[in-house]
Parts: structure tokens; C-alpha cells; sequence
């Protein structure tokens, strides 16, 4: 539309962090940036830094993802890298409005919903005239966390196993995340839209402040337990970029090293299958 540039980058989480990051380099490079956020003045306040604009959007209500879709869809003709990167861990079981648990809803069942939706768009940006192969792309931020996921299909909602302050929940909705990735490629093959996961490392940020093993390691070690936010978002900025990649679409990076290791269910096709098929559902 009128006013854009030729680029168009969406970053989800992007009020702080490594999303923050993410979207002021992608500005820096000359993208225009959408960038989403919970907190209506972090978001508007990093719109402003970055020269784009701001859509508030709490990930713990999907109809919240809808309506950004929607504004998306109408504001920008094209959709040339969607990074979702908001997320995050809860210490405590909590249902979201729409009745599914937080940590699964915002690393999961959010992103994978604002993907379906913006997917045509996508899939016409790669068709558009000068447009590189390779460059439109998806990116999901997952974690090493996953090595420790155990998917259980009739317990998604972890209301049936020890929630153990949260972290069990994060690594398995992270698997997730490396699973829904793998299988969205499959599904785009010949699209001309690729699809990434990515662990951005141990990051010094505001994640998982309601845990106490994450508010213990600040303590001891001063606040200097991880990498800085603009370390951590290296990988998102250089693979929302139009650089090429060097792994095949599907692949889930460990920072910058392909192939990084993951729980065994993500080798599983057939689980995969069944895990896309029921996040559909649960969107509706």
C-alpha cells in the first residue's frame, strides 16, 4: 500500500527483547517492520524507534490474534517475513480466556494462528515480480528447552501431569514448535515460502520473570546469567533478512548451527501430522 516500503517484516513480541531487537535492525536495513506487543506504550514506543507501526495484541486471546490479522491483511499488500517470537513461561497452571493453558497458548496455539491467517499473504509476496527466491519466510522462535518436551496429544492443556513450575510445559510447547515448523514446510513446499525455528540461546531478559530458578539465577550471578537481548536476536535478524540460508526449509537452528538437537518426537512424521492437525482444530 501506499507509503510502504518494498519489505515488509512482522515481529511478534517485539515490545521488548529480542523482538525489540529484531524489528530496530530490521528497520536499520531498510524493512518496514509491524511490531506487535502486549504493552500498548513498549509497542508504540519501539514503532516510533523504528520508523513503523505499532499493533497491540495479548496472545492470551486469540481473538486478539484475529483482529491483528485482519489489520495486517488490510494495512499491507505484501508480507515478506513473519517473525513469531512472542512467547513465554507461566510458573503457575492458568487457562486464558479462550480456556486453553497460557504457556501453550502464547508459544503455540497464538503464532500458529496468526500464521494460517497471514499464510496467503505470504505465499502471494513470493509470487510478486523481483522478489528473491527464499527470502518470504516464516520464523518461530523455539528453544533448546525442547530437548526436555514430551508431547502427549490428550494432554495438551498439561492438565494431567505435574506442571512443576511451568518448565516441563515450556519445553514440550517449544517441541511444539519445532514439530508445527517442520510440518507448515512440508505444506508449503513449492509456495515459495520457507519456514524456520530458531533457539536464539540463553538470553538475559524479562523471560520467565514469575519463575523463581529464573529470579534465583539473576540474583546470584548479578543479572548477567545470559546473553544480551541484541546477542540473542543475531540469528532472527540475520535470518529475517534477505540473506540465504544455508539448511533446508523445516529446519530448526541452534542459533546459527543447523540441525540443532531436538527431543526424539520431532523426527516423528506421523506425530507431527496429527500435532498440525489438532493445533488447527484448537484454533478453529
Amino acid at each position: 500500500m501506499s507509503g510502504v516500503p518494498s519489505r515488509v517484516v512482522v515481529v511478534t513480541g517485539a515490545s521488548s527483547g529480542i523482538g525489540r531487537e529484531t524489528a530496530l535492525a530490521a528497520a536499520d536495513r531498510g524493512d518496514h517492520v509491524a511490531v506487535v506487543g502486549r504493552n500498548p506504550e513498549r509497542t508504540r514506543s519501539v514503532a516510533s524507534q523504528a520508523g513503523g507501526e505499532a499493533y497491540v495484541a495479548d496472545f492470551d486471546r486469540l481473538d486478539d490474534v484475529r483482529m491483528l490479522a485482519e489489520q495486517l491483511l488490510a494495512r499491507y499488500e505484501r508480507i515478506d517475513v513473519l517473525v513469531n517470537n512472542a512467547g513465554g513461561l507461566v510458573s503457575e497452571w492458568e487457562l486464558t480466556a479462550d480456556g486453553h493453558e497460557r504457556t501453550l497458548q502464547s508459544n503455540v496455539l497464538a503464532p500458529f494462528l496468526l500464521t494460517r491467517l497471514l499464510r496467503p499473504r505470504l505465499e502471494a509476496t513470493s509470487a510478486l515480480p523481483g522478489v528473491a527466491p527464499g527470502t518470504v519466510r516464516v520464523l518461530a522462535t523455539a528453544s533448546m528447552a525442547n530437548q526436555w518436551g514430551r508431547l502427549q496429544l490428550d494432554d495438551l492443556e498439561w492438565a494431567e501431569r505435574p506442571y512443576r513450575r511451568g518448565w516441563p510445559v515450556y519445553g514440550t510447547a517449544k517441541l511444539a514448535v519445532v514439530m508445527w515448523v517442520r510440518e507448515l514446510a512440508e505444506r508449503l513446499t513449492g509456495t515459495g515460502v520457507d519456514a524456520y525455528s530458531v533457539h536464539p540461546g540463553m538470553v538475559a531478559t524479562s523471560f520467565g520473570g514469575t519463575s523463581r530458578l529464573v529470579r534465583l539465577g539473576n540474583t546470584v550471578l548479578a543479572g548477567h546469567w545470559g546473553r544480551s537481548a541484541r546477542s540473542g536476536a543475531e540469528p532472527l535478524i540475520a535470518f529475517s533478512s534477505t540473506l540465504p540460508m544455508d539448511a533446508p526449509s523445516g529446519t530448526y537452528f541452534s542459533r546459527f548451527r543447523p540441525f540443532g538437537r531436538t527431543a526424539p518426537q520431532a523426527s516423528d512424521p506421523a506425530l507431527r501430522h496429527a500435532l498440525f492437525e489438532l493445533l488447527v482444530e484448537l484454533t478453529g
